[in-house]
């Protein structure tokens, strides 16, 4: 055994001279991601008021979400042509770039366009620390320093909605997305600085599932779609298209070179296909919470963005705080799995309730049950999708569960904008009718809450050998 493995890594060691500006500058990626998302989260009423655009509303989420997936999809690719240097800085250009686009947006539509944009970078920038982490650290320091990559959305959660909230004034809101291109050119310095120039790689680049990913693109497009056209037909249609975009997109999984999701989950009775459905139907049942939430709740209760930004990101905060609380259990995948799928069942059904008729308290407490459930069950499901599966697709079945998540929540921000407007919200939200619509707003992802339980309930099921 080498002196490195018998070695105990800690804190002290990663802060050390030669590795903390390298830790520094993985945190900035990833803070790029994490508090980018809940900052916009907490201004987006504010730049609806601002600009126009409720008919458009949740289409930022959906745009930023959608561009991840493809982005961080070619990410792998992207790295052996332009060298990881390369790849990283291009990356951080084209963030920067949807941050001035966005800044500037005259308009929501420009503004929907600068998110994706800022999507297609802050994807392939997450993806990318993930590999640049092996490269600026030896392997004893990997599992650390992953940990505290994860701990950044727990500062995020606290420091990004605090941000938002001083900037969601008039005109105030553009300087979020200054000051992220500012920070994205300090990443770009920072990876100039600190990362070697690499030879381009003589491996052949993996495969990339351009069908798939073309199938997804439609699907939320379609989906998208079906909540601005004005005849009811052509919504049908659009709405019918984009659910049998999401179907095809499975089906030829097993088929398509460099999948997105492993092989097994095209066996539906299996554990792989039971958690990939779970973590995206709740996903997807969740995130209208994260899109209307802030709106609905500056409507009917008065508060401030700043407000509205911290009750929406209770979720993370109680997906934090009981995901470390429960890091020690051993040996209770099945419990944790059935607990945590549970308390989101009761958390999202309290929320349709408690978000368009409830008081800030319980709103509150609704997201903190809903991020508890997350925090209960998403390590042990993770665990028990990857127990299922050989050493082969393994690999490409860690890294699809993030993948299964975005999915879940472009596809949900696509599907609650569409019946926003259905409701009535196209032009704003009124607090009355927030009020009374509001409930069925959110009741129309009762369903998809309940596939989630019953897939979690297969996927916690005693495991025989």
């Amino acid at each position: 055994m080498t002196d490195d493995a018998q070695s105990a890594p800690g804190w002290r060691e990663i802060l050390a001279p030669q590795y903390l500006t390298r830790f520094l500058f993985l945190c900035l990626g990833v803070w790029l991601n994490a508090a980018d998302s809940l900052v916009t989260v907490t201004i987006t009423p504010s730049i609806a008021q601002d600009i126009g655009g409720f008919r458009y509303f949740a289409w930022s989420v959906a745009a930023f979400l959608l561009a991840s997936i493809l982005s961080g999809a070619v990410s792998g690719r992207l790295s052996l042509r332009l060298g990881l240097r390369g790849a990283l800085t291009a990356s951080a250009i084209v963030y920067s770039a949807g941050c001035v686009m966005s800044a500037v947006a005259p308009d929501f539509l420009i503004f929907v366009a600068g998110r994706l944009i800022q999507g297609f970078g802050a994807g392939a920038i997450m993806a990318l620390c993930y590999v640049a982490t092996t490269a600026l650290f030896p392997e004893r320091l990997w599992a650390r320093v992953f940990g505290a990559i994860a701990g950044v959305w727990g500062v995020a959660t606290i420091i990004g909605p605090l941000l938002g909230g001083l900037l969601a004034g008039p005109g105030l809101w553009r300087w979020t997305f200054w000051l992220f291109a500012g920070q994205a050119m300090v990443f770009i310095l920072a990876a100039l600085t600190m990362i070697a120039r690499q030879p381009k790689a003589d491996a052949a680049p993996a495969p990339i599932a351009w069908s798939q990913l073309i199938a997804l693109t439609l699907a939320v497009s379609g989906i998208a779609l079906a909540g601005v056209v004005s005849e009811g037909w052509q919504a049908a249609a659009l709405g019918v298209g984009g659910v049998a975009a999401l179907a095809w997109m499975i089906a030829v999984n097993g088929r398509t070179p460099g999948a997105l999701l492993p092989k097994a989950i095209g066996d539906i009775a299996g554990v792989a296909a039971a958690g990939y459905l779970m973590i995206f139907a709740f996903e997807a049942a969740s995130v209208a919470f994260t899109v209307y939430g802030p709106a609905l709740i500056q409507a009917r209760h008065g508060v401030t963005p700043l407000v509205a930004g911290y009750v929406i990101t209770a979720i993370a905060g109680g997906w934090t705080v009981t995901a470390l609380a429960v890091a020690g259990v051993q040996n209770r995948d099945g419990l944790m799995i059935r607990l945590g799928a549970a308390t989101l069942l009761v958390g999202i059904l309290f929320s349709i309730w408690a978000m368009p008729r409830g008081g800030l308290v319980a709103i509150t407490l609704g997201m903190l049950v809903i991020g508890a459930g997350f925090g209960l069950s998403w390590a042990f499901a993770t665990r028990r999708i990857l127990s299922g599966l050989d050493e082969e697709q393994q690999a490409l079945a860690s890294s699809a569960v993030p993948t299964a998540q975005l999915i879940g929540g472009a596809v949900g921000s696509a599907a609650v904008g569409a019946a926003a407007n259905a409701l009535g919200f196209g032009e704003g939200i009124d607090p009355a009718v927030a009020q009374t619509r509001g409930l069925w707003l959110f009741a129309l992802f009762a369903p998809l809450a309940v596939i989630g339980w019953a897939a979690a309930w297969r996927l916690g099921r005693r495991v025989t050998t």
